[in-house]
């Protein structure tokens, strides 16, 4: 199904352009949409917890930061880097290497505001813009390259059930 939705989108008169990247590179552009989504997930539960049930913001923020990352965690594994396991114990494997890297990446991205925010005084939304970036594709690596690693994917292919 998500296939032939890009299929429709990538066959748009501009967008068609891009087809031959998208067929390359389909995990990026899947993870630049699932990005997109874990945003709204990130922002709808923050509001939630913020406005609706009248939560503290930075208890707001944490319940949204979890709700958001599990979200990631999921799409990533099934649809971006197409990474399933029938093993609880890789699935867990998964789990917590996914939330390590992304609380390592948090960390990162705090430390850039900290130094070039608070530190040095430059514009705030700069560094901002520039820290995400710099999140995306450290996530986006740690995702590719040890969380949903090819060799697991293989491994599963080879054996459905791995222990």
């Amino acid at each position: 199904m998500l296939d032939r939705f890009f299929g429709f989108i990538f066959d748009l008169p501009i967008i068609k352009y891009f087809k031959p990247f998208y067929q390359k590179r389909n995990d990026i552009v899947l993870y630049i949409f699932f990005g997109g989504l874990t945003t709204i997930v990130s922002f709808v539960t923050f509001w939630l917890f913020e406005y609706i049930f009248n939560l503290h913001e930075l208890i707001a923020n944490s319940i949204s930061w979890v709700a958001a990352v599990a979200f990631a965690f999921f799409t990533n594994r099934i649809w971006v880097f197409n990474s399933p396991t029938y093993s609880t114990v890789k699935f867990l494997k998964q789990l917590i290497l996914f939330y390590v890297g992304r609380v390592f990446s948090f960390l990162v991205e705090m430390l850039i505001i900290w130094v070039f925010i608070t530190k040095l005084g430059n514009n705030a939304l700069i560094i901002k813009l520039i820290a995400t970036i710099i999140v995306l594709v450290l996530n986006y690596i740690i995702s590719k390259l040890i969380v949903f690693k090819k060799k697991d994917i293989i491994e599963v292919q080879n054996d459905k059930i791995i222990d």
